[in-house]
């Protein structure tokens, strides 16, 4: 509900082994989307490969079954020449689910495809149409502005800087889709340390609309599609435009909002070494999630240390790794003086994931050292929060 705390829970589906067909061959799962349909029920629509594959559960956690057996919803065969991927359905006003999915290949000619859905939300109600509009490379999503249809969508290079998000009007789902006089509208800010801004979501809260997307992490590495998912805030004009989004390290007030009590804020962290430039110690107590703590590859033991200023009653630790999958074994320890220390929690033989890692502990000290076991995974913490 914040944005920032995340508990990796692994789904029964999908997984390759449920997700393969003849023509699926070894591609992997990846760009999933969800939506509540109008029965009541979760569908998932997935990517394998050059296909799509669908998913329905009671519940956003599953357990999910594939409502079509061990068959995807559209295969690879279904329009030869172009990529079957990133399939986003979308709900209209009057309850009418609609698919729209569909990319190139070798990052040229992409190509966006929609279709009417029955209630099931897997059957094809009429014909697919091609309604790709001008710039069209993948990703599509579909908002509903004003009675106004927006169709949004990527076009560039996800491991480029060219990576951007689009939109187009039309007055149906079906289009024909015009692009916006402004779009592109959301772009890479390198100044910013903002690159490959693309393939998003919309969502609404408290009556504002908020588009989630990736980006590379910092620094940008094109050998490395290390990718985060951020969110800002997205605005509609009154002249029936979307307008710029302006990329933020903060995002939106609901996210960046300071951790009342949080003793480590603005507190000196040292560590035994860090990976490169971007990623110093002092990261870690910056409240931005663009920004990371993270040891030298193949450097065993490493080790963080936060000095408070001057001993200070501790109840809880927060450590907020990079990846809420990756199992970490490591010691918390306490000192006063930075010499002496004592341990506060032992997981060197029980590993611990998620982001936060929370550590409920009754202490009084001034210095805190987390000291991790091994080199595998590379430490690399966005933010470690102390109460």
């Amino acid at each position: 509900d914040d944005f920032k705390s995340w508990t990796y829970r692994v789904l029964n589906w999908p997984t390759k082994a449920a997700c393969t067909s003849p023509t699926s061959k070894t591609a992997m799962v990846w760009a999933p989307s969800v939506v509540k349909g109008p029965d009541g029920k979760f569908h998932m629509f997935v990517s394998v490969g050059n296909e799509v594959w669908t998913g329905v559960a009671d519940a956003p956690l599953g357990p999910w079954r594939n409502p079509l057996g061990d068959k995807p919803l559209i295969p690879e065969n279904f329009k030869p020449g172009f990529h079957m991927i990133d399939a986003e359905a979308f709900i209209d006003d009057d309850g009418q689910a609609y698919l729209y999915w569909g990319s190139g290949w070798e990052w040229v000619n992409g190509r966006c495809f929609v279709v009417k859905l029955k209630p099931d939300m897997v059957t094809f109600d009429g014909e697919v149409r091609d309604v790709t509009p001008a710039n069209y490379f993948e990703a599509p999503f579909m908002v509903k502005h004003d009675g106004r249809y927006f169709l949004m969508y990527s076009s560039g290079r996800t491991d480029q800087e060219t990576y951007k998000v689009h939109y187009a009007t039309g007055d149906t789902p079906f289009g024909p889709f015009t692009e916006g006089p402004n779009s592109p509208i959301l772009v890479t800010d390198k100044d910013a340390n903002v690159v490959s801004t693309g393939h998003h979501a919309v969502m609404e809260r408290d009556g504002k609309y908020f588009i989630l997307y990736h980006r590379h992490s910092i620094p940008f590495d094109p050998n490395f599609i290390g990718r985060q998912v951020c969110i800002d805030e997205l605005r509609f004009g009154a002249d029936g435009t979307i307008e710029k989004v302006v990329p933020t390290h903060e995002g939106p007030d609901f996210v960046h909002r300071k951790v009342a009590g949080n003793l480590a804020r603005h507190a000196n962290v040292t560590a035994s070494g860090q990976a490169n430039g971007f990623t110093g110690p002092g990261c870690v107590t910056d409240d931005n999630y663009a920004t990371r703590w993270a040891a030298p590859e193949g450097s065993a033991d490493a080790w963080l240390k936060i000095d408070l200023g001057e001993e200070k009653d501790v109840s809880r630790i927060e450590i907020r790794p990079e990846y809420a999958w990756k199992a970490y074994r490591f010691t918390l320890e306490g000192s006063d003086d930075g010499e002496s220390w004592s341990v506060l929690k032992d997981h060197s033989k029980d590993s611990a994931s998620g982001s936060p890692i929370v550590i409920e502990a009754s202490t009084r000290a001034r210095f805190l050292r987390v000291v991790f076991v091994g080199a595998d995974p590379v430490p690399s913490i966005f933010e470690w929060v102390v109460f």
